[in-house]
């Protein structure tokens, strides 16, 4: 029997004359992530997208679990695809969902009729195939309100589709249709999910990640990457810039006041960052710091952050508690990862009383020991860089 899977996109439809391009900006994604399953006939009409396997031997589990990963898609059906006929479609309902049938009590058809050349109109279709099923599954008692499962029957105009339940997709917009901008990435819990939340937003992402050896080790720097190859299941590809910050925290210490160590790191961070990311077609930043979380993360200290930044940043968690945060940490399988008790440069050097106030220009006073521009620019250019994806078959 032959199987499709049928997607409902989400807030696409509400795009008027550009929905069109965030369309094929979905197709385009969805066509990248189950590429290496097959060949697929991936193609738009009626309000739905259909992808049909080109073999057999296609992974259709396989298929589906990547579709539910694809921002733009409100939710999506694995169906069996039937001649254009009644016999053929109730043939099809009751073999494809025998096992469903089966095991429940109640069900309803539910009927869509595309195209108007076909005999029946959709009560008609759910009559006839309705009582077909109750013969064949004298079990079952029709219940129109809350079946245990409901039987949908579409006839479109190039074929007749019969299918179960729906699942739901991952909701917003194509990956890519809102830009680029670079997340700063540690390997907490808060930054990952702050990646994914906005590239559910259709951000395409770059990652910035500041390591400090020998404060930091290489197996910190791996859980990152780990973190981020769990991202890119939503995100796509991206590239992570990994900035050596080890003299910068130790100038830092050496001339700065204790209490300000934390949000003068945090400037020098954000600096670096812009940097990076205007060079690599960035618009904007995005980190993963919620109000009040952190010392670093009151609302004087968030503006003393943001004086040295001209470009927008984003902070998609900024209202959100901790447990919001791990929520979301372990829907996206970042959760685990994030735990790993491996060092974080954001830890290294933590004053013990850090300011949760700071006055801006004190804080540049106290910057004013050091030739920031100089160890902005170092940084910058010895950063290097990693290719990132997520192992779909790993």
């Amino acid at each position: 029997m032959k199987e499709i899977i049928l997607i409902k996109d989400g807030e696409i439809a509400l795009k008027g004359l550009n929905r069109r391009n965030f369309e094929d900006a979905l197709i385009k994604n969805i066509r990248w992530r189950i590429a290496p399953l097959g060949s697929f006939e991936i193609r738009s009409a009626q309000s739905t997208i259909f992808v049909r396997p080109l073999s057999d031997d296609i992974d259709l589990d396989e298929a589906a679990d990547r579709i539910s990963k694809v921002f733009g898609i409100a939710c999506f059906s694995r169906a069996c695809i039937a001649e254009k006929n009644m016999d053929s479609i109730q043939e099809a309902a009751a073999e494809y969902l025998q096992e469903d049938l089966e095991a429940a009590s109640t069900f309803k058809v539910n009927a869509k009729r595309s195209d108007k050349g076909f005999a029946l109109k959709s009560p008609d279709i759910c009559r006839e195939l309705g009582g077909y099923l109750l013969e064949r599954f004298p079990h079952l008692s029709v219940d129109v309100h809350n079946p245990d499962i409901t039987v949908t029957v579409e006839v479109r105009d190039f074929g007749a589709y019969v299918r179960g339940g729906v699942i739901p997709g991952a909701g917003g917009i194509p990956v890519g249709t809102g830009g680029k901008a670079a997340v700063l990435i540690s390997g907490g819990i808060d930054s990952p999910v702050a990646a994914y939340m906005m590239a559910k937003r259709g951000i395409s992402l770059a990652a910035i990640h500041f390591a400090s050896p020998p404060y930091t080790s290489e197996r910190a720097e791996e859980k990152v990457r780990q973190l981020l190859r769990q991202v890119a299941a939503y995100s796509g590809r991206m590239v992570m810039y990994t900035v050596p910050f080890t003299e910068i925290q130790e100038q830092i210490r050496e001339h700065c006041p204790e209490e300000l160590f934390t949000i003068i790191m945090r400037r020098m961070m954000m600096r670096i960052s812009e940097r990076i990311a205007r060079a690599n077609g960035c618009g904007a930043l995005i980190t993963g710091e919620s109000l009040g979380q952190v010392a670093s993360q009151t609302m004087q200290a968030i503006a003393c952050t943001d004086a040295v930044c001209s470009m927008p940043v984003f902070r998609p968690l900024i209202g959100m508690d901790k447990d919001e945060i791990i929520v979301i940490s372990r829907k996206i399988d970042t959760f685990e990862i994030s735990i790993q008790p491996y060092e974080d440069c954001c830890t290294v050097f933590t004053p013990k009383h850090p300011r949760t106030k700071p006055v801006l220009k004190y804080v540049e006073q106290a910057e004013s020991g050091m030739d920031v521009e100089t160890l902005v620019q170092e940084a910058v250019d010895h950063t290097k860089f990693t290719k990132i994806d997520y192992d779909f078959l790993g």
